[in-house]
């Protein structure tokens, strides 16, 4: 990963580059992605994703733009909370726009169920533990904590987001990790855990990646090399998921003992693994659905092991809802 100078300086040109480009270029491919959209099968597919490409472009070239205005009139890291706030509500207009542009653009539907919040709100801080598969779904539970909860998200992301320039420079200002494999991410996710207000929310993806057979059959075999065998059977009973993977969800536990966590389970992302998938099914005709459910801290059970069987079991909770899921889409069709 090049270090923040270089970043920097190669990809926040390029990103404005690329949307003056787009937006002087919209007006003459517009009447060709409309051709091949008619002769894609009138799905609109080619104008639908020009269209959400100059909003993403458009978007994130103006988040830039705030964002490097706050830091020449604050260098350094957002420490106060008034200032972070302010970074804050830059990506929370950011990813609001994106919310809108998917779903007017690309068909996006969501609907909801489960319980996030308790009738009587406590003010607690939270730990969402979220499943990860399809493009978007991190972005649109970033969404969801903003602009719905008013919560200030700290998220533990892949250290190769960075080469994206929003996340690059929002992120790194603001408390989040970004990590890489044998970096140490534990420590890092508990250090990050540690000092959570009752407006904050740490997200973490336990699984790793975006959910795929191949990479759920190398981490059960990951499991099984590395002698926990216990967990890969559960892991090889579950087949809609990836087995968690305990050590960051255990040290943000561990540094945040007063926090609630919340279990988030989505479906209808997942068939989109490549560019070719997401042609395929653009606009989206089914919705997107998400269920979750929260445990209060003091149902949280105390030790390693007990956390580590308390993890898995609601894995397993995922997992056989998204199996419902599933059935639910095949009966639909």
């Amino acid at each position: 990963m090049p270090p923040p100078p270089v970043r920097r300086v190669l990809f926040v040109p390029l990103l404005f580059l690329l949307t003056l480009l787009l937006v002087a270029l919209f007006p003459l491919v517009w009447p060709v992605a409309a051709l091949a959209s008619r002769i894609g099968g009138g799905r609109n597919r080619a104008v639908r994703l020009l269209w959400f490409a100059l909003a993403w472009a458009t978007l994130e070239s103006a988040a830039v733009l705030t964002l490097a205005l706050l830091w020449l009139r604050h260098p350094g890291r957002a420490r106060a909370d008034a200032l972070r706030d302010r970074h804050y509500a830059v990506i929370g207009r950011y990813v609001t726009g994106l919310h809108r542009a998917a779903t007017r653009r690309l068909g996006l539907r969501i609907e909801e169920s489960g319980s996030w919040e308790p009738p009587n709100p406590r003010g607690r801080p939270l730990i969402v533990l979220s499943r990860h598969a399809g493009p978007g779904d991190a972005l649109l539970l970033v969404h969801h904590l903003l602009a719905v909860y008013r919560r200030r998200p700290r998220v533990v992301m892949k250290a190769l987001l960075q080469l994206d320039p929003c996340i690059d420079i929002a992120g790194n200002r603001l408390p989040n990790v970004f990590v890489a494999p044998g970096d140490g991410a534990a420590e890092r996710i508990g250090e990050l855990a540690t000092g959570l207000g009752p407006r904050d929310a740490l997200v973490i993806f336990p699984e790793g990646g975006n959910f795929t057979p191949d990479r759920r059959r190398r981490a059960i075999r990951r499991l099984n090399r590395d002698r926990r065998t216990r967990e890969a059977a559960r892991a090889a009973r579950m087949r809609h998921v990836m087995p968690p993977r305990s050590g960051g969800a255990l040290a943000a536990l561990a540094a945040a003992p007063d926090a609630d966590v919340v279990f988030v389970a989505h479906h209808g992302l997942e068939g989109m693994a490549g560019a070719a998938d997401v042609w395929r099914q653009v606009p989206l005709t089914g919705a997107v659905r998400a269920h979750w459910w929260r445990v209060a801290a003091e149902d949280v059970p105390a030790g390693e092991q007990a956390r580590i069987d308390w993890l898995y079991a609601h894995w397993e909770q995922v997992d056989a809802w998204i199996a419902a899921q599933n059935a639910r889409h095949d009966q639909e069709r």
